[in-house]
């Protein structure tokens, strides 16, 4: 059985609008299910994949400051 989850996760929201979009990423992190990780890693790749050099600058600066909050806090 060939699942590409990438290809369905992106079917899966295709349709939506920003507001669901937003929605979809605010509902994930907050309930925090381990099963929702994929489809972030894939949001997070469309929005990668999409930005320019500053902007993943600004994300990894970003990403780097979370890492040091989370593990400063346990």
């Amino acid at each position: 059985m060939d699942l590409n989850l990438r290809k369905a996760i992106l079917s899966n929201i295709a349709k939506n609008d920003q507001e669901q979009l937003e929605a979809t990423i605010v509902d994930a992190v907050q309930n925090g299910e381990e099963k929702m990780l994929p489809g972030l890693g894939v949001l997070f790749e469309l929005i990668w994949k999409h930005s320019d050099q500053q902007e993943k600058q600004e994300m990894v600066d970003a990403l780097e400051q979370g890492v040091k909050n989370a593990t400063a806090t346990g």
